[in-house]
Order: structure tokens, then sequence, then C-alpha cells
């Protein structure tokens, strides 16, 4: 039995974590911590655990092997870094951090402390995207050619229930919806392809998120992105937290057989498209959006039992810290791209 210390009761908290730790039968809550003691008390009150008056009280209890970490952006590094180096497994929310070498200690305090770090890129769960990377692995859609992946829904204030989210706040958040969709989006490609974006071009724009003063953001609302693999395959990716028609969570991948299409129908979750036959439509799975969980309507992602798996079992995962490195290089070389007006070659060394 894993105990499990949960550091950070907002909305993560609320309707994925702490209810997946309950449902999963290798993990036991120990406790909470939250900058709000009041909260973290509701908190405990739901999903039972103690309070802790300080993470480093958390970090000092024996009973806890790992931690969640679902704390505003910017103290993502100090945190998980602590964690581990206090010798506790740690399950971190993305973004991973918000500078480069913040991620990069990340890593190599784990490997330092021979815990295991992992980053909540849910996406790689997915079933229609871990059958989708099977396929073209197989080579069943021949050789990429080109993909398109969108991820857009209404914005982090519908998520949270609150008009001036800490999403929205760049001293907290640092990113906008770069780094709070477009991690995923990119991080899916790095996995579905099965290698790096190497060079990238973007844009990031402010478009029509205000706080309750009526005055924009001051992080980007809308980001745009044109990838490139390291075999050549181009691409973009397309965030936006102004989609208030709906939510789009959606990916297309071109080869030279055909068009693979992941999430972009309302009934089926991978619809293949061969240049010659019949088209494959395959009901896997759902992907649940904002709307849903706010409503109750809540799936499992996969991620708490992934990482209990890992912890419990010894063993490299999809979600390591590894691969989230190698995808917020991309996130940083956008940003920078987007500064500069200049395509960015990204850093590839680990």
């Amino acid at each position: 039995m894993v105990g499990i210390g949960i550091i950070g009761c907002g909305k993560i908290t609320q309707l994925r974590h702490a209810p997946e730790y309950l449902e999963n039968p290798g993990a036991h809550i120990v406790g909470f911590f939250d900058m709000d003691a009041k909260r973290a008390e509701a908190t405990a009150a739901k999903f039972g655990g103690r309070v802790y008056d300080s993470i480093e009280q958390m970090l000092a209890d024996k009973d806890i092997d790992a931690v969640s970490v679902n704390v505003a952006n910017v103290a993502h590094a100090e945190v998980s870094i602590a964690a581990l180096e206090a010798g506790k497994h740690v399950l971190c929310e993305k973004p991973m951090a918000v500078t480069r070498d913040e991620c990069e200690a990340m890593v190599a305090a784990a490997r330092k402390a021979g815990k295991r770090l992992l980053i909540g890129h849910n996406q790689r769960l997915a079933n229609a995207h871990v059958h989708a990377r099977e396929m073209i692995a197989q080579g069943l859609i021949g050789r990429p050619l080109s993909f398109r992946t969108v991820f857009g829904h209404p914005g982090p204030e519908c998520w949270t229930g609150k008009p001036d989210s800490w999403f929205l706040s760049k001293a907290a958040a640092h990113f906008g919806v770069l780094g709070d969709l477009g991690i995923h989006k990119t991080d899916l490609i790095h996995y579905l392809l099965d290698e790096p974006i190497v060079q990238v071009s973007a844009v990031l724009r402010t478009m029509d998120k205000r706080y309750t003063t009526g005055e924009l953001v001051d992080v980007e609302d809308n980001a745009l992105c044109l990838y490139e693999t390291r075999s050549g395959v181009p691409g973009s990716m397309q965030v936006s937290w102004t989609f208030y028609a709906g939510e789009d969570n959606s990916t297309r991948i071109w080869g030279t057989k055909g068009l693979l299409r992941l999430y972009d129908d309302p009934k089926y979750s991978l619809i293949w498209e061969p240049n010659q036959g019949d088209a494959e439509h395959h009901r896997l799975d759902e992907l649940t959006t904002n709307e849903d969980q706010n409503a109750g309507n809540r799936t499992n992602t996969g991620v708490i039992d992934e990482f209990i798996a890992a912890v419990s079992e010894g063993r490299p995962s999809v979600l390591d810290g590894e691969q989230a490195l190698r995808a917020m290089r991309v996130v940083f070389a956008a940003e920078e791209s987007a500064r500069t007006g200049q395509r960015v070659d990204v850093a590839q060394d680990i």
C-alpha cells in the first residue's frame, strides 16, 4: 500500500487526484496540505486523511511514500524537488515547471534520489492515442506526412469557477494557454510519432480574456505553433481559451496510406480513413471535458493508476519526467519564437 500526501487542494485535487487515489486499491491517502487551512480541512473531511500544518511536516511523515504536487505552476519545481530530496516519489501536475533549468533540476533530483517523478500528461493514456501510436509504429498509416492537433475550451475560469483564477496570472502561472493546454498536445505529438519536435515557430496572443477589472489578462489566451519533427514531419498545434462555442480536443495525422482521426467525431474516438478501401470507426473511449467534470460526470484519467503502478513495481513510466522535459523544451522554444519572431531550434540533450 502506497501512502499518499496531496499538496494543494484545488479543483484538480477535488475532481481527479483524490477520487482516483480512493479508487485505487494500492493507494492510501494519508493527508493533505494547502495554504488555505480551511480548504485542506474540508478536503480531508471529504476524502479522509489528516491535515498538515506545512509541506515540511508532510514530507517528514514516514507514512507517506509519494506525493501529488497540485500547486501553482511557479511552485512546481521547488515543492517537487523538496519531496524528492525527502525520499518521496512525486506526481506533479503539468506544466512541469516554468523554466528549463527548473525542469532539468527536477529530473536530476529524481535520478539522485532514486525516486519516480511523473508528470500528469494524461493524453498519453487515452485509449485512442495508445491505439494510434501502435498503428503508426506498425506502419499501418504508412510514413507520417503531416499533423494537426487542437485543444481549445472556454477557459480556466470555467474549470475553477473563479473569474480571476490563478491560471490567468503570470505571477502564479507564468504560462497562459501554451503551458496549460499546449504542453498536452506537444507531448502528445512526441508520443504518437515517437520522435521529438526539433523546430518551432509560434504566435502567442491575448485576444479576449479579461480580469474582473476589465483589463486583458497578462498571459496568452491563444497560441498557434508550427512544428517540425526530427524526421522532417511538419504540423500545427493550436490551443485556445476562447473556444466559447464548445471544446475541441482533436488530432489528425496524415500518412502515405491515409488519414488517422482522433477525438474529432462525437461518436468515434478513432477513425482510420485509408487512401483505398472503407474507413474504420472505433469507439474506444471519450475524453472528459471540463464541462463534464464540473457536472460530476467524471471518468478515470489513468494517471493515478499509472503512478501507483510505477511506484509499486519500481519501473519506468510513459509519464516519466524525462519525457515531459522534452516537451517542455519545445514550449520554451515556442515562447522564444513568439518573443523574437524567429524560427527556433529545440535543444535535444537530456
